[in-house]
């Protein structure tokens, strides 16, 4: 025999505990219409009670329903047809609710609705214990109550991908967001499996960013997964919408942002910068907005995947992902998960923490049709590149920038640490021997700098030799150097934004370090674009 659940045994002490003396309408019991229409009563633990040689009207009127009910299951499995109602909801609260299921081919991640004063709740099904299913919802549950009726909405979470997609803003549930309709939309579910092993490409062209300090220290290939990483106000956020610029003019390429967490007023601001740029018709953006619950600002990460993989996969293209945040993917984890009560890990982390970023990490991939390239904008919180949020990020990373406030304190942007910021192809077989060792000699020349600043700051330049003289002079110009003026700062800073060529970043390096550049003053290297073409 079948093992009763918690849920059942309760109701059937709540249907005994209404034969007691006292539990009638005299006692302020609900009539019985009133209790069916919504079943009100939540779950107690099993009462003794008394036995009477007749059942009340209330109890003797809730088994007739729950036998119809058992009848009608038994009629689906006979005839394959299937129920309207999936059940009704016993508990709510600010982002859980919890259903009475009616229905057994509900599962994991289904997708659940009811209607309310002509508002629709949907609810995506988290964990399913006996016949009580526990979902969060979608949006808020403000209006919601115990009894309503909800019922499966077929394909679970889809989203818009057709043509046109490009220009749009949509939510996570695929939805615009930005005032357009889409007249003949395609529908994609958005937890999509990744690709098998066989359909990886693995080494594409390199893809020249024509930022300078990360074109040298920190290349990348066309499927290249590079992390942005960096504490508050350090840039990222700028980094990502230079990227969004200047990748575009080198790759001709259809891009996806995804807004994770993101401010309302910074995703407006990408859009009018787009638009500006006519550059929005060459864009899809996806948001959970800072002011939506934890599951819009989980699922915007997967509608964006989506949205990326049908230009690779349909459209054949070579794409450009930016995600700003990320990190926030994971607060929102951390959210459901305590909503769900499942013990949390180090830092209040979910549990679930490594298999969440593995499953959207694993599906940024190219095949032999088209890739797609992600640049990951990281929060560290409280700078602490230990936090165990970002070793689970940074363990499916190509590449790294790392983002160091010090730098920006000193007023140069970007503001990269070189000596954290890293690629896998910082390799003389694929980037050629000269870039190989003029970044060996630049990363010794800084670290020798770092060094120095530190005598000097106490002793003075002039207790240096000749040599650590020069070393120092010319490690600042190189400093200096890796600044630049940027497109999307120019109606703050008045400079005009520049693309450099890679060739001219290693032109310029090798002559600041042959020491042919010594008789320039280093704020002439300041947020400068190329050097040495203009002096030829």
């Amino acid at each position: 025999m079948a093992k009763k659940s918690f849920f059942n045994s309760s109701v059937e002490g709540i249907i005994k505990g209404f034969d007691q003396p006292g539990a009638g309408e005299g006692a302020g019991s609900a009539p019985a219409a009133e209790f069916l229409s919504a079943q009100e009563a939540a779950p107690v633990a099993p009462q003794p009670v008394v036995q009477q040689t007749a059942a009340s009207p209330l109890a003797s009127a809730f088994m007739q329903n729950r036998q119809a009910q058992a009848k009608k299951a038994d009629d689906v499995q006979r005839t394959g047809e299937t129920s309207d109602c999936a059940g009704r909801i016993i508990s709510v609260s600010s982002l859980k609710v919890e259903i009475f299921l009616q229905r057994s081919d509900v599962g994991i991640r289904d997708l659940l609705y009811t209607e309310k004063d002509g508002v629709r709740y949907m609810f995506e099904v988290q964990e399913i214990n006996g016949s009580v299913a526990a979902a969060i919802c979608c949006g808020q549950t403000h209006g919601l109550k115990r009894g309503l009726e909800v019922y499966l909405q077929k394909n679970g979470l889809q989203i818009a991908y057709d043509d046109q997609i490009l220009g749009h803003v949509f939510n996570p549930y695929g939805q615009t967001i930005d005032g357009t309709t889409l007249d003949h939309p395609h529908t994609r579910n958005i937890y999509d499996k990744s690709l098998s092993m066989s359909e990886i490409i693995v080494d594409g062209d390199i893809l020249w960013t024509g930022i300078k300090v990360l074109d040298f220290f920190a290349p990348m290939r066309k499927g290249f997964k590079m992390g942005l990483l960096g504490g508050a106000g350090v840039g990222k956020t700028v980094l990502i919408k230079e990227l969004i610029h200047n990748v575009y003019q080198g790759l001709q390429s259809n891009s996806v942002f995804v807004g994770v967490g993101e401010r309302s007023r910074e995703g407006r601001d990408l859009y009018d910068e787009m638009l500006e740029a006519n550059l929005l018709d060459k864009i899809s953006m996806a948001f959970g907005q800072m002011g939506d619950n934890a599951m819009s600002r989980s699922r915007a990460m997967y509608a964006g995947l989506t949205l990326a993989e049908y230009l690779r996969d349909e459209k054949k293209q070579d794409v450009l992902l930016f995600i700003d945040n990320i990190y926030r993917m994971v607060q929102a984890g951390a959210e459901i998960s305590t909503e769900l009560a499942r013990m949390p890990i180090d830092n209040g982390y979910s549990p679930a923490l490594l298999t969440e970023i593995s499953e959207v990490e694993e599906r940024i991939n190219s095949t032999e049709d088209g890739s797609i390239t992600s640049f990951q904008a990281i929060f560290i919180p409280a700078d602490d590149m230990d936090d165990g949020a970002v070793h689970a990020i940074s363990q499916h990373l190509d590449g790294q920038v790392v983002l160091d406030r010090k730098v920006a304190e000193k007023g140069l942007y970007p503001a990269i640490n070189v000596f954290a910021t890293n690629s896998r192809i910082i390799d003389p077989d694929v980037l050629g021997q000269r870039h190989f060792e003029l970044v060996e000699a630049s990363l010794k020349c800084l670290s020798r700098y770092e060094e120095l600043e530190q005598i000097v700051a106490v002793l003075g330049i002039d207790d240096l030799s000749e040599e650590d003289r020069s070393t120092f002079y010319r490690a600042r110009k190189l400093r200096n150097y890796f600044s630049q003026p940027m497109y999307v700062a120019e109606q703050y800073t008045g400079i005009p934004g520049e693309f450099v060529a890679i060739s001219d970043v290693l032109d310029d390096v090798e002559a600041i370090l042959d020491g042919r550049c010594d008789a320039v003053d280093e704020q002439d290297f300041t947020y400068i674009g190329a050097y040495m073409k203009y002096q030829r």
